[in-house]
């Protein structure tokens, strides 16, 4: 699909709402015009970095600045709510086309956007980033699997331990390592790191070895 097979839809469109429309315009692919008001459409058949600047940049002339891309992109079908997010919070509008149909689907109108604050999620970053010792990460390079959170950093403390100590009371690893939360970190057994031995007591299984050994090898590097 080319770009100039969406004019015909948006056009017909905005007619059906009144304005006045004509393609390019000083460079503006769509324009309309309605008494004093002046919406500007930029058309692409997919969205991307060039499309979100052109439209920011046409900002400087109307606040009604909409793109319209067909509804197919795989874009929009894998992060829907965050192309959403992102045009709302750079103020543009939303035209989505079915290309079949050729007809118009007004999705998003350009409005100011105030994101509503995640207290919640905000509070559980400042936790992590109080709680993690250090700076084990590198910024950019770390999967989700690979990544030093503050609980993991806990766990191989846990591990650390029992390497170095054999199996021992859950009571005494608490005393020893001053960590309020060993009992829960031995019973979940998160990454299959620990197994019980005893009442109470705790060691480590050949899993939990690799992986200190892993994590601690990796730390070495990193420092």
């Amino acid at each position: 699909m080319k770009e100039i097979a969406l004019y015909p839809p948006v056009k017909s469109y905005l007619e059906k709402q009144g304005f006045t429309v004509k393609g390019e315009v000083k460079d503006c692919d769509v324009v309309a015009i309605k008494g004093d008001i002046t919406v500007i459409v930029e058309l692409k058949v997919s969205i991307n970095l060039s499309l979100l600047l052109q439209a920011v940049d046409r900002k400087t002339l109307t606040e009604n600045v909409y793109i319209a891309v067909p509804n197919s992109g795989t874009l929009l079908k894998k992060q829907y709510r965050l192309v959403i997010n992102l045009l709302k919070l750079l103020g543009l509008g939303l035209l989505l086309i079915e290309p079949n149909k050729m007809v118009v689907d007004p999705v998003l109108d350009p409005s100011e956007y105030k994101p509503r604050k995640k207290t919640k999620n905000k509070e559980r970053l400042l936790k992590e980033f109080s709680e993690l010792v250090g700076d084990p990460n590198i910024g950019g390079s770390q999967t989700v699997s690979g990544r030093m959170t503050a609980y993991r950093q806990k766990a191989l403390a846990v591990a650390e331990y029992l390497t170095n100590n054999g199996p021992t009371k859950a009571s005494t690893i608490k005393d020893s390592l001053n960590e309020s939360k060993c009992r829960d970190i031995l019973y979940r057994n998160v990454y299959g790191w620990f197994e019980m031995k005893g009442k109470g007591v705790y060691g480590i299984t050949p899993k939990g070895k690799n992986e200190y050994a892993y994590w601690e090898k990796k730390r070495v590097l990193i420092e």
